[in-house]
This record gives C-alpha cells, structure tokens and sequence, in this order.
C-alpha cells in the first residue's frame, strides 16, 4: 500500500476475513520504524505488479471476468494484507527489529511466488482468498511456534504450496513437506515415480510405488532399471509378485518385448517362454499381441482391466505401423501381389488391428486394394461376425476409417439381417458422454463429412440420433454429454449452408465449411500469401513452374530480391503472394531465404493468412516452425502431411488445413494454387465443398482421393470446440 496509507491509515471496515489471531488494531494512526519502511515497501513493489497485470493501476485485480469474485481476489490481495502488514508491527509477540522484518520479507515472498505462478497459470486463481487467509493462518501459527503439518493437510494443494513456500524462513517441519509431496502425487499421479525420483526417502514411498506401478507399469519398468536410490528402493520390494516382475522384465535385454504380456505373466497365464519362442518372427508377435489385446478387451467388458493394458496397445499399434504399413506404403510403385505380400499370413482380426491402429498413417491405397478386402475375405464377408469375434474393440474408429475410405457402404452391406447394421450406426454415435477421453468423440465427429457426401440417408439418421442423444443428456443435465451432443449437432447442422449455423456465434469458432474472404485480409484490403520452398533439385524445378503460373492480365511478379519474390494481382481484390527462392540447401540458403522473408514479414507488419508449404515431407517441420500464427488457410502439399495436423493447430489454432495422406503430386498441387489465388483475387469466400469439386475435376490424376479437406478434420475442430464449451462451464463451477 502506499507510504501514506501505512503512516496513517484507519482500518477499513471492509475487512471482514478471518484474521488468523490477530486482534484488529484499534482506529488510531500507526507510525513504522524508518528503518522497517523499506520492507513494507519491497511489499508494495510485488503489490503494485500484481496491481498493473490488467493493465490498469487501480488496487483492483480484474483477474477473471467475474467482478464479483474479482472484488474478493482484490481485496485479499491489497486490503487483507496491508492489514496484516499493520497487525505485524502492533504485534507484541514479535519482539525485535529482526522478526519483524523476517515477517515481512514472508508476505514479500508470498506475493513474488503468487506473481510466478500467476503468469505461469500454475494454480486456481479463485482460490486467492483462501490462500491470504491460509497464510495469515500460518504467519500466526509460526510465530507462535507451532508447527504447520495439520494447516497444510487441511487445505489443497495450490493453497498449501503458496503457504509453505511464503513461510520457507521460518523451517517448516519435513513432514509439512511430506504432506505437500503426496498430495501432489495424489493430484498428479501420472508424475508420482517423477516425484518420488526427487524425493525418495518419503516414508509413503513403497506404498505409492506398489499402487502406482499397477496403473503406470510402464513408468514402474522405467525407473526400476535407474542405479539411484529409487531403483534401489523398487528393487527392495520383495514381497509384490508384479513389482518383482516388473524388476525381472527391467533387467533382461529383451525387457520391452515381454512388456506388452505383464498381467499374463504375473498371473501365469503366459511365460516368458512363450514370448521367446515368437519374439523373432515378425508375423507370429504380432499375432501374440492380436490374441493378448482380444483377450484384455473381454476381461475390461466383465469389468477386469489387465495390468499394462495401454502398453500393449501402445506396442500393438507400433508393430502395426513399422511392420507393415511402414511396409506397404513404401511400396506404393509395385503391383498389388508385390506390394501386399506381407499381409497375406494375416487373419482377418489381425488385418482390423493393423488398421485401426494406423488410422492417420496407412495411405488410402493401402487400405482400399490391401488391407480392407483382404480382411473381408478372410472374414468370410462377414462385417457383423468379425465385430462380435473382436468384442467391438475401436469399432467406432473402423467405422470412422471405413467411412474416410469409402468403405462403410459396403462393409454395412455384408450384415445379413439389416436391422443389426442399423443398430450398430445407432451405437456408434449413442453415450458418447460414458467414454474415457475424447477420441469416440473424435471418430464420430470425424466420419460425417464423409457419410454425408456418399450415405446421406445414414448421415441423416446420424443427425436425429445426435439430437436425441442432446436431450437425453440435457434431460440428465450431464454437462459432459450436453457439451459433446451440442458440439456434434451444430457441427453437422453446419455441413448444410441452408442451415445457416453460425459456428462462431454457437460454439465460439469459426466456421468450419467456409472462410469468409474479409477473415483473409488486413486493414488496407490485401490477402497476404505467403509460400515456403527448398532447395533440392525438386524444389528448384517446382519454383520455376510456379513463377509460370503467374502472369499477364491478372497478375505481376517483382523478381528485384535475391532472396524472395512478390506476387501481386493486377486485377480484382489486392492478393500479394510472397515466395522465398529455392536457393541452394547445401549451404542452407533456402532457410536463410526463408527466415530473411520472415523477419521483412513481421517488421512491415504483413500478416499471412494463407500459407502454402511446397517440399517433401521431411521439410514440413519447418515450413510449420516458421509460418505466420495469422495462417487462416494452410496447404501441406507433401508426402504424409496429414500426419502433422495437429502440429498446424498448435501453432495456429483456427487454420483450415488441406493436406496429403500420401504422396504430394505437383498434378494436384498446381490445380489448387491456381484455384484458391483466382477466389482470392476475386474476392470470394472459400466455400471448400464447392471448392473440392471444383479441384477434383482440375486435378484428374491418381493420388487426389488423398488430398484431404478442412471439413473432414471435424475430429480436431471438435476437440477445440469442447475445451472451449467445458473450460468455460469449469471457470464457472470453481
């Protein structure tokens, strides 16, 4: 507060908090000792920072957009503790100039380390006024000489950090420590083995070793191989049979392949034996963890979860991936019987794992002419029999998957009574809100922009099954179920523009099928392109035919950098297209080229919005490590850039992304480039279904089934959606 104040300053009647212990001071003037002002001061410094992080210096903290809880932060953080710093110096049981500064120097520390993990977001904000009132509490108690161990058993985490850490001069007990170190594991138990690897001498160590290596065996198999005090620690338990195990694994060179089997192991279902015995033989692994997944998948039903469940699935998914996928794709030149040999001693339940898992990697090729009909046919054509023999383990992901590929039609068809495949479509997108995390979610959301263009009736069925599914959970007020089935049915509703669903306005994102054309430009009416080329002999050739695209009536090239070039459009809307050269990669010219157009970007104050990547795919990294967060439209044109989706959205969180699944074809490259610069110029919205078929018919070549549209990543939008719907609702709750 400020000198004045504390000099002569009458108690407000406003603090009505608990005061720890203290008795209010009673309304007269208080005069501070000159040379303790400095302390209250360095306490003023930390307020006064904490005072302008809204920008405005005002003594109220507008911490969230709640003015009332905002008032109670506020004055916690001002009045309460000017008041205490009041209560300290009339305190007479703090004798001595010393004490009382060391009182002092507690609030300063108290208030630097709320300031750190404020701009951090390390903590709930809404608790501030338990924490002042908690550390009030523990000031009172220490000076006291009591310790604090049974205050920061009572009070959460966040709040008991803040105490003990503002009261560090004053030696809190070890065992106040103890406290806070298994409360964080109880709050993180996802990162227990990483707290006790710091702090192994916990005396809960081993018990928290034995509970929490049951649910992260992996973790367990990791530290237990460290030559420190916790690897000792795990390796003394000696009466657990799995952490013995687990011990056992940890030491054995091929440690990692019995993994994936642990809980058959432990529970002498399966030896290490048996695993020796496939551990060479790609195909027959593989099959070993086919069988174990089936197997684990009917225990979950019957309420058994396996002990290392996610591992296995985790290696699962792996093999599928580099055994084979990997495998085919790489083979997409050869013919079928060359390319899809590696498949054949595959049974029917193998083949679905193998794609499932790869859902996002294996190319479509790969799936529509190798693994789907193949796994059709060793199913007998039978889609129904084969579900039910795999316990529906990822349906909701194959149907998804089928649906991309252009497979769900058929594979629905070969249900001989109809009736099952209507309930199976039913099941599909029914209590979505009883599934762990969000990738049903996900699968579901992802597959309607494909049933839609090729199973429209399904697509409607969809449709009303969301809706119902909405008023259930609106019925049941089930927050979780009312924010997914909203999501889902505005998301779909939105696929028909005569439904006129404004996504921005319902669920505060931007529209899915379109992007508004004004979205695209900056205050002076200029859309802003900006395109990343490389160096190899590839890149060299593609930047020449894409100078050649460009040229009069429309368009002008100013060829006068030695590192870029600019684009502009002679007629319609100002479009200016900037394009590093793909100068020499041996010398890193390209890059230097890149990050040189990068920095002119940003000093002119020039935001791209579209952003456009033309190299192979191991240059995707940085192409999206240097593009503008200002991207509204992204275009990967290289192998596999569907793979780096969700690294686009980090980056720039409301992009369009059209990317590849496979091999990225200047044939369909160029068509695109030339489409999407023409609506630009234009002055057209990009509405991307009409947009897609304008581009299929440009682009009449092998590999565009492979190009995928922004509206078919429902699945990421979705998820930004429902953090979106669920943060807001949880600020609202705390």
């Amino acid at each position: 507060m400020p000198n004045f104040a504390k000099h002569y300053i009458l108690i407000l009647c406003l603090l009505t908090t608990a005061t720890a212990g203290y008795a209010q001071p009673p309304e007269d003037s208080i005069k501070i000792p000159i040379f303790r002002q400095g302390f209250h001061d360095r306490v003023d410094r930390q307020q006064d920072q904490i005072d302008q992080l809204d920008s405005k210096k005002d003594r109220f903290f507008a911490a969230s957009k709640d003015e009332e809880r905002d008032f109670l932060i506020s004055r916690a953080l001002f009045q309460s503790l000017d008041q205490l710093q009041l209560d300290i110096e009339k305190d007479t049981r703090i004798t001595g100039d010393q004490e009382k500064k060391r009182a002092l120097v507690s609030i300063e520390i108290f208030l630097k380390n709320y300031l750190s993990n404020y701009r951090k977001q390390n903590f709930n904000i809404f608790y501030t006024p338990m924490m002042v009132e908690k550390f009030r509490f523990g000031l009172n108690m220490v000076i006291d000489n009591r310790p604090i161990d049974s205050l920061i058993q009572a009070i959460p985490y966040d709040v008991g950090t803040s105490v003990y850490y503002a009261l560090s001069d004053y030696g809190p007990s070890q065992n106040a420590a103890n406290i806070l170190t298994l409360k964080y594991c109880r709050l993180h138990p996802e990162l227990t083995f990483f707290t006790l690897n710091k702090n192994p001498n916990v005396p809960f160590a081993d018990s928290l070793i034995r509970a929490m290596g049951k649910k992260y065996p992996e973790q367990l198999y990791t530290y237990s191989q460290a030559n420190n005090a916790l690897g000792n620690k795990i390796r003394g338990i000696q009466d657990d049979d799995f952490v013995k195990s687990v011990v056992k694994m940890s030491r054995s060179k091929s440690g990692q392949q019995y993994f994936p089997f642990l809980d058959n192991i432990v529970k002498g279902k399966l030896s290490i034996e048996d695993v020796e015995a496939v551990m060479d033989d790609s195909v027959q692994y593989f099959r070993l963890l086919v069988k174990t997944q089936m197997e684990y998948v009917e225990r979950a039903i019957n309420k058994d979860t396996a002990l290392g469940f996610r591992e296995l699935t985790a290696k699962l998914e792996k093999k599928a991936k580099d055994v084979f996928v990997t495998t085919i794709n790489g083979l997409h030149n050869e013919n079928d019987a060359v390319r899809f040999r590696c498949l054949q001693p595959l049974t029917a339940e193998e083949l679905y794992y193998l794609a499932v898992m790869t859902n996002g990697l294996i190319y479509t090729s790969s799936y529509t002419n190798g693994v789907y009909p193949l796994m059709m046919k060793k199913a007998n054509n039978r889609g129904d029999s084969l579900l039910m023999r795999l316990h529906f383990d990822h349906y909701r992901r194959f149907i998804s998957q089928a649906a991309a590929y252009n497979k769900l039609g058929h594979f629905l068809s070969t249900f001989p009574d109809q009736d099952d495949a209507h309930k199976l479509m039913q099941a599909f997108v029914n209590n979505l809100e009883n599934s762990d995390g969000l990738e049903d979610g996900v699968d579901v959301a992802d597959s309607y922009a494909s049933i839609t263009e090729t199973l429209k009736p399904l697509a409607d069925e969809m449709l009303v099954n969301v809706r119902a599914n909405y008023q259930r959970n609106l019925a049941s007020n089930n927050k979780r179920g009312i924010a997914i089935y909203n999501i889902l049915y505005k998301l779909f509703l939105s696929a028909d523009s005569t439904n006129k669903v404004d996504l921005t306005k319902e669920l505060g994102i931007p529209p899915v099928y379109t992007v508004p054309f004004p979205s695209l430009t900056n205050d002076k009416g200029e859309v802003i392109v900006q395109v990343y080329f490389y160096g190899d002999k590839d890149g060299q050739n593609i930047f020449t035919g894409f100078q050649n695209m460009f040229g009069a009536p429309n368009w002008t090239i100013d060829r006068s950098n030695s590192q870029w070039i600019v684009i502009r459009s002679v007629k319609g809307k100002p479009v200016v297209i900037y394009a590093n050269r793909a100068l020499p990669e041996e010398t890193g010219e390209d890059d230097k080229a890149q990050q040189a157009l990068g920095e002119y970007l940003e000093k002119n104050n020039l935001r791209p919005t579209v952003t456009i990547h033309r190299g192979h795919s191991y240059y995707a990294e940085t192409t999206i490590a240097y593009m503008a967060p200002s991207s509204r439209i992204v275009f990967m044109g290289s192998c596999g850039g569907f793979n780096l989706i969700n690294a686009i959205l980090k980056k720039t969180p409301d992009a369009h992304i059209i990317a590849s699944k496979q091999i990225g074809k200047t044939a369909i490259n160029k068509p695109f480039f030339s489409i999407i610069t023409e609506q630009l110029r234009n002055g057209r919205d990009i509405d991307w279904i009409a947009f897609w078929r304008s581009f299929k018919s440009a682009a009449k070549v092998e590999g565009f089934e492979d190009y995928i549209p922004p509206y078919k990543n429902l699945g990421a939008i979705f998820i930004k959606a429902y953090k979106l719907s669920i943060g807001n609702e949880d600020a609202g709750e705390q």
